[in-house]
């Protein structure tokens, strides 16, 4: 009789660096064959996720006072770490993630046009649960929580947002996707639900209290300003001693323009040339047939 072969124990250990991208190459693939339908519903719950990310980010920086400006901002960042953590561990398809399937395209096994089409997708699926999430919290009222702090904290980041020169914005959004591409990078090398959320931490919180700029988050925080500063109550405004006035620099054409475009190029930048390109350069360029 035949010996049946001895069934494999499972490994704890964390794939090394040439196994991750490996894993991300596959990934790539699976994700660029992925139908469409699944791909923009899977695109529209990333883009909700984000934004509960940031809403909760929002409030836990809201009425910090007195408190120090860079722990608030890393408090920010733990929490709207919240936002990757969804995308990884439920499962969902996010624009600046997907940078990563560039390691698929550079060898060969995505074309052009499956890689660009995942990508308009996944963006197109982002904006419309991001903006979709954006307007539910407004109707909410949420924004009017701690005397209406939650609010000011989102306008005056949003105002901040839209300040930034063409460059600068696509600075920081490189710069965010770079640790973004990170963080999903690190997650290859996962082999529980912990380490993913471990994973996904530290650098989701560096580039949040850091002030880089992620268009998926903009997506959902600066379109809730705008519905906040159009269709705000009279007592949201007496409590912040301002008026819709104040932001008046604050518009759809400057989000769209001044920082969403150059924000996206950056991301793209950020994480599949300083990311994804660079790992497929180092551990599977010359990797035997």
């Amino acid at each position: 009789m035949a010996m049946q072969a001895e069934p494999q124990a499972p490994r704890w250990d964390p794939l090394i660096p040439p196994e991750m991208a490996l894993k991300a190459e596959e990934v790539g693939v699976a994700k660029a064959a992925l139908g469409w339908h699944s791909t923009l519903a899977l695109a529209f719950l990333a883009g909700a996720f984000i934004a509960l990310g940031g809403i909760f980010s929002a409030t836990v920086m809201a009425g910090a006072g007195g408190a120090s400006w860079g722990l608030v901002r890393l408090a920010g960042g733990v929490a709207f770490s919240l936002g990757l953590i969804l995308v990884v561990v439920a499962g969902a398809e996010l624009f600046t993630g997907n940078n990563l399937i560039v390691m698929a395209w550079a060898s060969r096994r995505v074309s052009t046009a499956r890689l660009l089409r995942n990508w308009g997708l996944v963006y197109a699926g982002n904006f419309a649960g991001a903006l979709a999430t954006a307007f539910l919290v407004w109707l909410s009222g949420q924004y009017l929580m701690g005397s209406g702090e939650v609010g000011r904290v989102l306008l005056e980041g949003a105002r901040l947002k839209c300040s930034h020169g063409f460059v600068q914005a696509l600075a920081l959004g490189a710069l965010c996707n770079v640790l973004v591409c990170l963080a999903v990078w690190l997650c290859f090398s996962a082999r529980t639900t912990t380490d993913k959320i471990l994973c996904v931490i530290f650098p989701i919180s560096a580039f949040v209290a850091s002030g880089f700029e992620h268009s998926v988050a903009n997506m959902f925080l600066i379109p809730l300003a705008l519905f906040i500063k159009a269709g705000a109550p009279a007592h949201f405004w007496a409590a912040l001693g301002a008026g819709p006035q104040s932001y008046a620099a604050l518009g759809w054409d400057g989000f769209l323009w001044a920082n969403l475009l150059p924000v996206t190029l950056g991301n793209v930048l950020g994480g599949s040339v300083m990311v994804g390109l660079v790992y497929w350069f180092i551990y599977i360029r010359k990797r035997p047939a």
